[in-house]
Formats: structure tokens, C-alpha cells, sequence
């Protein structure tokens, strides 16, 4: 499959983004990493108490089977962390590499 790169851009709780990126970091980010996916980078945006960051994916199976697959392992399923306990709203763009 080819390489998809998605941009998502996280609105997070008041008060909670840097835990939020703290539990990102330690949590999500290793097991995204084991899952195959790559990740372009993650910043936050403190004006607008926002998390972005870019995660991509070119293997066997398309984005949305691999990013299934992460959600439905036993690693995550056994992973205390709720998004919605952090995460007000959440946007995921498609996108390619330009430049």
C-alpha cells in the first residue's frame, strides 16, 4: 500500500495538556511505533490548548486496518487511557508530502 500521513490536531481539556503530551509521549507513542506507524513529529499549541502531530503508515494493509488493528490489540485495550477524558475535540486530515 502507499503511504498515508494523516495531520491530527487535538483540542485538549483546559489544564490538561501537558499531561495529555506526558501520557502521549510515555503511552501512545511507543505502541504506535511497535504498531508500524511512524511519526512525523507532535507539538502543541498552548494558545489554542491544542496537541498536532503527524502519524503515517505504508505497509500491507491500508491506514485504516493497521490504525483498526492498534485499537483493537491487547496492548491497548489494556492501556488506562481514555481519549475523551483529555481530548475536547479532534480533527484528522489526510495528507501528502510535498516538500
Amino acid at each position: 500500500m502507499a503511504k498515508t500521513t494523516q495531520l491530527r490536531t487535538y483540542t485538549v481539556r483546559e489544564g490538561l495538556l501537558d499531561e495529555w503530551a506526558q501520557r502521549w509521549k510515555a503511552e501512545i507513542l511507543p505502541l504506535r511505533l511497535e504498531s508500524g506507524f511512524a511519526i512525523g513529529g507532535a507539538w502543541l499549541d498552548r494558545e489554542h490548548n491544542r496537541f498536532v502531530w503527524l502519524i503515517s503508515y505504508e505497509g500491507p494493509e491500508t491506514f485504516a486496518e493497521r490504525n483498526t488493528m492498534y485499537w483493537d490489540s491487547p496492548a491497548r485495550k489494556s492501556m488506562d487511557l481514555d481519549p475523551d477524558d483529555y481530548l475536547v475535540s479532534t480533527e484528522e486530515r489526510t495528507v501528502e508530502e510535498w516538500y
